[in-house]
């Protein structure tokens, strides 16, 4: 009997060993599987994130198929849109920096003074007056208040040289509607008047003066985010309209605001710009904004002489946000930053950092240049062969594109067109 018991005391011990190595071993399995797991989830993430700022991609090249993730050596490579463009280094000189950061703000040069006005200051906060930079003494000067019920952002905006002519836009902070009340600036005497209203309100509408008439188009509708295609013009002079209705036009070929509108030789054009914006979201007391589906586009148009538009090589890049962040020299448009199609892995806006040239005798573009940094609703001047930009909002910095800080500096370089 004892030896019975003995051998039954063995056998048990026996299988409890048995049990606690195979319980030992699982565990090390699920262990060592866990830790893979975690590195190759970890190695993944990584990829996806991958800053693309060490990837060159020349626009309609055909690009390598990317491999899926997990396989060995897959590397994500990303349209040119989203990639920093090859263009020159330019030296860049910092100057005196404006007296408020400002963003989506409106800026016009007449002579040797750029005047800016409005813009966020924070998106809780907006400006209601108007800065001059001097760009012969190369300092700030002249504020100015504008009137209490022009609207703070998303101004449409031109000048005939004396007069500024100032349409619509966002009136408050966040993602406020807008208003069609209209203004004119007599910048000798610094006083305002009233223009007829547009027919309806719009956000960053293309604006400018073409034979005695003053156009508007495009821009955004009263929500925000749906792009208008309608055009609409009223004569003016020395300040005043001519007629108390505003004129219908031929539409837009495709709406949306943010865009280049510029005349030359009597020609009137249309740069880039996107379909969409954000939002405020429903029922916000504050109307605080959200964000929705953008599509940021190269298109460029021009207005015939028989008032028919006409579609003319597309940008570099899709390019928004470049209202007042141009300049004409010489017999050529320089565009100075903005923000191209949002990032398709991260999903964040992307910002741009270089200078594109449009020829307007041969209609041919070029890059001719890299900013500091890349910024976008910058607001230009061009003075004695200075390039001058200030204002918008930069990057997070070289290797991520994504927008950052509202800034007020002050740059220029000193720029000769071939």
């Amino acid at each position: 009997m004892r030896i019975g018991k003995a051998a039954a005391g063995s056998k048990s011990s026996t299988t409890t060993k048995l049990v606690f190595i195979c319980v030992a071993l699982l565990g090390g399995f699920l262990l060592v599987d866990l830790l893979w797991a975690s590195s190759s989830s970890s190695s993944s993430s990584f990829n996806w994130a991958l800053p693309t700022s060490n990837v060159l991609v020349f626009p309609n090249h055909t690009l390598p198929k990317a491999k899926k993730d997990g396989d060995a050596g897959s590397q994500r490579i990303l349209s040119a849109t989203f990639a920093d463009l090859p263009a020159p280094q330019l030296k860049w000189e910092k100057m005196a920096t404006s007296p408020v950061p400002r963003l989506d703000g409106a800026a016009l040069q007449i002579s040797d003074l750029l005047f800016v006005f409005a813009g966020y200051g924070t998106i809780d906060h907006v400006h209601s007056h108007v800065d001059i930079y001097n760009f012969t003494a190369n300092s700030w000067g002249g504020t100015f208040d504008m009137p209490k019920e022009m609207a703070h952002s998303h101004l449409g905006m031109v000048t005939d040289g004396r007069y500024i002519y100032v349409v619509t836009g966002q009136y408050g902070p966040q993602c406020r509607g807008p208003t069609a009340r209209n203004f004119v600036l007599d910048t000798e005497t610094k006083q305002w008047q009233d223009l007829p209203p547009l027919p309806v309100p719009r956000y960053a509408p293309a604006t400018q003066l073409l034979r005695g008439r003053l156009h508007v188009m495009g821009g955004s509708k009263e929500n925000r985010h749906t792009p208008g295609l309608e055009h609409w013009s009223i004569a003016v002079k020395d300040g005043k309209a001519l007629e108390t209705e505003w004129r219908t036009e031929i539409p837009i070929p495709r709406g949306g605001p943010h865009r280049a509108c510029v005349v030359f030789d009597d020609r009137l054009y249309v740069f880039g710009g996107q379909e969409g914006d954000f939002m405020a979201k429903p029922g916000s007391p504050i109307f605080k904004c959200s964000r929705r589906n953008e599509v940021v586009y190269d298109d460029v148009y021009m207005l015939d002489d028989d008032m028919k538009w006409k579609v003319l090589p597309p940008m570099p890049k899709p390019d928004s946000h470049i209202e007042f962040a141009w300049a004409i020299v010489n017999r050529s448009l320089v565009i100075v930053g903005g923000t191209t199609e949002k990032h398709p892995n991260t999903k964040k806006m992307t910002l741009v950092g270089e200078i594109f040239q449009f020829q307007f005798d041969t209609q041919k573009w070029k890059v001719i240049g890299k900013l500091p940094y890349r910024v976008k609703t910058t607001l230009v001047g061009f003075w004695n062969g200075w390039l001058y930009f200030t204002s918008g909002q930069r990057d997070k910095g070289p290797d991520d594109p994504a927008p950052r800080k509202v800034i007020g500096e002050m740059w220029r370089t000193k720029l000769k067109l071939l």
